[in-house]
């Protein structure tokens, strides 16, 4: 597979190009690319400009609104539910965590419930905005289901991710950005474009038996909760989707289960919504309201260093802690720049010709 790599201020130039072109302001436009380029830079490449066609799609379709008024529709304090008006996830997610920052500094913490919106990337990006502001910052989102209860065979639930971001002192902060699902359907995505193999329990057919058919999504395959398969401990994976559809999707009024709005524009929304759009749940609390910020940074670091130097298997092989790997991949591609694959660059190139903009 042939890679291109394009520095991270060029993609991100052609982002905020084609979001402005498709009707989106200035600071939407750079809210969104941001969020993109966020997820390439640290090595998450199926949330990043892979996804713009994805995004061009629900556009095209009438599904995303790229000038939203995003408003709140309820409030209490610390705590308040937004209504995403179908903008750019990328562009609501991070307005309801700065609303959510804000809350926390008067009342020591701050939670948003978000309706009515569309895919937000990498959860990790908004769980981070708390850090600069010695606060512990969460994310998390419904998605397009994919995933059956353990012993179903009906997709009753999205990957949904779920991020928290912790501060530290000297060591780089601790950030857990993970799906709840055995993989994140962008990984089938690119395993496909790069013609890998993906093991054994990542995925099942319509039947609900495990398969390695790399095209079975297309056939009504299906993906395995987290734990993969029931002897595995996938009904723990299906307890923490469902967590996450609960505060994303019915604490906030958006769809929720089966109902929730696929990525993809060609498949139809199901019949009688019980709530509107996407769901999304986000928050951040300050660490002085438990402990001193430097007491807390300073614990940090002990127990980050003291993971990083447990006893090996192997000496050879670094222990990492959570984000560590893609921090250290941001790094590197803010000098090297952004590996794009073949079908991604196509992809782009399509985009720059459909839309006059250039690469």
């Amino acid at each position: 597979m042939i890679m291109k790599c394009i520095s991270s201020d060029e993609l991100s130039i052609f982002c905020k190009q084609l979001f402005s072109v498709l009707g989106a302001n200035e600071n939407d436009a750079i809210t969104a690319s941001d969020v993109l380029i966020s997820a390439d830079l640290r090595g998450v490449d199926s949330h990043g400009v892979s996804r713009l066609t994805g995004y061009v799609n629900l556009w095209e379709s009438g599904r995303i609104n790229m000038n939203p008024e995003v408003r709140i529709i309820r409030e209490n304090k610390s705590t308040f539910t937004i209504d995403g008006d179908r903008g750019l996830g990328l562009v609501v997610a991070p307005r309801a965590m700065d609303m959510a920052i804000d809350r926390a500094k008067i009342y020591g913490s701050g939670w948003s419930a978000i309706q009515n919106s569309n895919h937000f990337g990498i959860a990790g990006y908004h769980a981070m905005k708390a850090l600069s502001h010695d606060m512990i910052g969460m994310a998390m989102t419904n998605a397009t289901p994919f995933i059956p209860p353990t012993h179903g065979k009906e997709p009753m639930l999205g990957t949904n991710p779920i991020a928290y971001a912790f501060p530290a002192g000297e060591q780089q902060p601790l950030v857990m950005d993970l799906a709840t699902s055995s993989v994140a359907r962008g990984k089938i995505e690119i395993a496909r474009r790069e013609n890998k193999h993906i093991p054994l329990g990542w995925m099942l057919d319509k039947h609900g038996n495990p398969s390695q058919n790399i095209d079975e999504l297309k056939d009504g395959g299906m993906l395995t909760p987290l734990g993969s398969l029931e002897e595995l401990g996938s009904h723990k994976g299906y307890a923490l989707g469902s967590f996450v559809d609960i505060l994303s999707g019915v604490l906030s009024g958006a769809n929720f289960g089966k109902w929730v709005p696929p990525f993809v524009s060609f498949l139809p929304l199901l019949p009688e919504l019980p709530g509107k759009g996407l769901g999304h749940f986000v928050g951040a609390m300050e660490v002085d309201g438990f402990r001193s910020v430097e007491e807390f940074k300073l614990n940090m670091d002990v127990w980050i260093s003291s993971f990083k130097n447990a006893k090996r298997i192997d000496e050879n092989q670094p222990i990492y802690v959570p984000g560590e790997k893609e921090f250290n991949i941001e790094k590197e591609r803010s000098i090297t720049g952004i590996p794009l694959n073949d079908q991604v660059f196509r992809d782009l190139e399509e985009l720059s010709k459909k839309f006059h903009i250039k690469l």
